[in-house]
């Protein structure tokens, strides 16, 4: 049984939850709010284009995760901006990369991960940029896509529901948090999954959502009550890890796993909505008035993050006032 008090502490001091406060030096540089173009702090930048939202997103990796898995980083390259632009309520357009690699033999295995992905995936790579003339590997991509509905981090609020869903039939990665559940999975399977997000945001079933990142449920959970002007509290003992860990489950990157909140009468529509495709799917929390994320250990409550006083991602929160 999982300590509640402990694996708060374990969160709080986890690199994959304190990473995401780089986000607040970039946008503290660059003069960005929920206010700029794009609305920042959204898994994409959406612009209204007349007939719903072009939506644009990128993702970089780090290089020695690129150096030690190049096919895999290939494939994430395509997996994780596709997630992106699900969270969003959207489908892919196309996706274009930037490449670095000492060697034509180095930067194969990760062209070769990429192409794979996009194959499966229905998602064109349409260009990108490629320097084999460097030190080491290194690679970033940037996805296109398009909603006719959105979901946003923005529009969380106090009474929704918070469900987390994720495709189970895989393992972790070794010793990563990297939870893969597309290898030896079906391609039509992969690609009927890609559906049901913008199914729910047109059918209006949706308050608000983002895509479980490198930050787990703890820190996706985080970025959206912040995004949102709202308190989020999760009960632990309602989520279930694929493997009984809930520690490591809760910083778990899935390569297929969403949060979203929802009124509740419309929870078990989307759940059923999940479960019919055999993705996992469970209301784990609920969404308040306030500023914190929390755990709930029976009747208690223990604060991982209180937003309002120390902000987390540093874009300020425009429905903070209108919740108080």
């Amino acid at each position: 049984m999982t300590h509640i008090a402990d694996l708060v502490a374990h969160l709080l001091a986890h690199p994959h939850v304190t990473g995401k406060r780089d986000i607040d030096v970039a946008c503290a540089a660059l003069d960005l709010t929920q206010n700029s173009c794009g609305r920042p702090g959204d898994d994409a930048a959406a612009i209204s284009d007349g007939d719903g939202w072009q939506l644009m997103a990128t993702e970089g990796f780090m290089n020695d995760f690129v150096a030690s898995a190049p096919w895999f980083a290939g494939w994430c390259a395509v997996m994780v901006n596709m997630s992106d632009i699900l969270a969003m309520g959207g489908r892919p357009t196309a996706v274009t990369n930037a490449l670095w690699a000492p060697d034509a033999a180095t930067a194969q295995e990760i062209l070769r991960g990429m192409k794979e992905a996009s194959e499966t995936y229905g998602i064109p790579i349409v260009g990108g940029h490629t320097n084999l003339r460097t030190a080491q590997p290194q690679l970033a991509a940037a996805i296109w896509g398009h909603a006719k509905v959105l979901i946003t981090s923005f529009d969380a609020q106090p009474g929704d529901l918070l469900i987390a869903c994720a495709d189970m039939r895989g393992a972790y990665a070794g010793d990563s948090s990297n939870f893969p559940a597309f290898l030896d999975a079906p391609k039509a399977r992969l690609r009927g999954d890609m559906e049901i997000l913008p199914a729910l945001a047109e059918d209006g079933l949706v308050t608000a959502g983002k895509d479980i990142s490198q930050g787990g449920i703890a820190g996706t959970a985080l970025m959206l009550a912040e995004c949102s002007g709202v308190s989020i509290t999760i009960e632990p003992d309602r989520i279930s890890p694929p493997d009984g860990d809930l520690t490591r489950w809760m910083t778990a990157f899935p390569s297929y796993g969403f949060l979203l909140t929802a009124k509740p009468e419309n929870a078990a529509t989307i759940l059923s909505r999940f479960q019919k495709r055999d993705i996992h799917a469970a209301v784990i929390g609920n969404v308040g008035v306030g500023s914190t994320l929390s755990l709930m250990d029976g009747a208690a409550q223990h604060m991982i993050w209180d937003h309002a006083a120390a902000p987390y991602l540093g874009l300020g929160s425009i429905k903070e006032l209108s919740h108080a």
